[in-house]
């Protein structure tokens, strides 16, 4: 069995304290590339109706509580 194998099977066993895997540039920058892709897809996604709505209750609700304490306050 190799380092790499003995390595994956048991994280804690395998390695010296002072050896570090380190990625391909490369393959660093697909990653990278890939991950803001998948985010910005997110970021730019409509948001749901049911969402919407919620928030809007919400809001409507948080309204009417801080008119009821001003109301209060008089």
């Amino acid at each position: 069995m190799s380092r790499l194998d003995t390595a994956m099977s048991d994280p804690g066993e395998g390695f010296d304290d002072d050896f570090e895997l380190v990625l391909d540039p490369k393959v660093q920058e697909s990653i990278g590339r890939s991950l803001k892709a998948h985010y910005d897809d997110i970021v730019n996604a409509p948001v749901p109706d049911k969402f919407l709505v919620l928030l809007a209750q919400l809001e409507a609700t948080e309204q009417r509580a801080a008119g009821a304490s001003t109301d209060e306050c008089k």
